[in-house]
């Protein structure tokens, strides 16, 4: 159900009711997500500005062509201005030679640009509402494994039914299913500080521990 009710005892504006599942996908209580997070509307220009910005932040920019004055040769007219009955050269690095320079070739650079603040919280509580309304997220009551092992944490998702490309939030970093997940190519692990528009938008199903969850809610909605 959705619905803008009273604030519960802990300030929280009812929102939708979802199931808290164990590790062996039963349920074990229900929470009620934040409407102020997750029930907003899904502004399409915010998400797109947000995504453009990580996108350019995650470029390189090492790319490197060589102007006349970096390539080798040159130095010397080829030949006399008149009388040979050739057209005019004053260098052999001329880009009108082979292997002369480039022009307006790239060069390196740094393609990182800022969007507003208000802007980047408006574009992460929109991903979330996104996700809550196509009904991809689920709630962990917690995830805990013994070892790093990567055939573990595959039977836990299997088990949750998370296919495709998964989203795992947890409260803080967690050496141990970081090193769980490193070799499932589908599956990308983030601190609660590190959820991002565009990682939120490209998952298939996002699984929110219920540590993760209050956490968010005291970031976004204090």
């Amino acid at each position: 159900m959705r619905g803008s009710g009273p604030q519960s005892e802990m300030g929280r504006v009812m929102g939708t009711v979802l199931d808290v599942v164990n590790q062996n996908n039963e349920r074990v209580d229900q929470v009620t997500l934040d409407e102020r997070i997750f029930g907003g509307t899904v502004n399409p220009y915010v998400l797109h500005a947000t995504v453009v910005m990580q996108q350019a932040g995650r470029r390189q920019g090492t790319h490197q062509t060589k102007g006349r004055s970096d390539v080798s040769g040159g130095g010397k007219k080829p030949w006399k201005q008149k009388g040979t009955g050739r057209a005019r050269a004053g260098s052999t690095r001329s880009p009108l030679w082979r292997h002369g320079g480039t022009v307006f070739g790239p060069h390196p650079r740094d393609y990182a640009f800022q969007v507003p603040k208000k802007v980047r919280a408006a574009a992460l509580k929109s991903s979330l509402a996104a996700q809550a309304q196509a009904g991809r997220i689920t709630v962990l009551q917690g995830l805990e494994l013994a070892r790093p092992s990567t055939k573990v944490l595959a039977g836990v998702l299997k088990v949750l039914g998370a296919t495709g490309k998964v989203l795992l939030v947890l409260p803080a970093k967690d050496e141990t299913v970081c090193r769980a997940a490193r070799n499932l190519a589908a599956v990308h692990v983030l601190p609660v500080q590190g959820l991002n528009v565009y990682d939120l938008l490209a998952a298939d199903r996002v699984l929110f521990t219920r540590q993760a969850l209050s956490r968010l809610e005291e970031v976004l909605a204090p």
